[in-house]
């Protein structure tokens, strides 16, 4: 078993990097602004599988696979890249139709959770540096005889850790959904998002 300290030491880490603004956090923000709560809370329970995911994939050596070969590594790298400008594009193309509401009464949901879920999903699996991240950050909390089973301790914090960091997000911009039942607004936050996860898609395909 991993001891307390060395776990909260885990966990206090694994908060700084979920918190970091970047695809996951784009996508569970904007996913909150179109579909409220339960949107923003199921592309971050996405995010989470893609997390835990990932740590599992690293105690099997599968992602040290990945970050040992160049080649597949940008494989996914410009997967991930070309996931995160459809998004973009898609929120752009919502500008251009212009089809935006006043909602007075009640806010209609603009996605679904079951899309929320799975943009969050491969939004995470399709980010390579999310492996590269754990691959790094975990070494340095096992033993040198660690087990399976310390290894999936670690992925079930980070999971964790993940599921309640976008929980607390999602809440946070769900709760300010009424403001974004203007279309104007909406408008405006689906141009900067699409501009955003553009800009992003284009950072991560250029990057090394």
């Amino acid at each position: 078993m991993i001891s307390g300290a060395t776990a909260l030491s885990f966990v206090l880490i694994c908060l700084l990097g979920a918190m970091a603004p970047g695809p996951d956090f784009l996508v569970v923000t904007r996913s909150a602004i179109l579909g409220g709560r339960k949107a923003g809370i199921s592309a971050g329970l996405g995010i989470a599988l893609g997390v835990f995911v990932w740590v599992v994939a690293i105690a099997l050596g599968v992602a040290a696979i990945l970050t040992a070969s160049a080649i597949a590594f940008t494989v996914v790298k410009l997967i991930g890249a070309a996931y995160l400008i459809f998004l973009g594009v898609k929120a752009w193309l919502a500008v251009r139709r212009g089809d935006y509401s006043e909602l007075k009464d009640k806010v209609a949901p603009v996605i679904a959770p079951k899309e929320a879920f799975r943009q969050g999903l491969l939004t995470n699996l399709l980010n390579p540096k999310v492996a590269m991240f754990f691959l790094a950050l975990i070494p340095q909390f096992l033993p040198h005889s660690a087990s399976t089973a310390q290894t999936l301790q670690l992925a079930v914090l980070a999971t964790t850790v993940a599921v309640v960091w976008t929980f607390v997000l999602a809440t946070l911009v769900g709760s300010l959904r009424r403001f974004f039942s203007s279309g104007r607004v909406r408008r405006m936050m689906d141009a900067v998002m699409g501009t955003f996860l553009v800009g992003l898609g284009i950072r991560v395909a250029v990057q090394n």
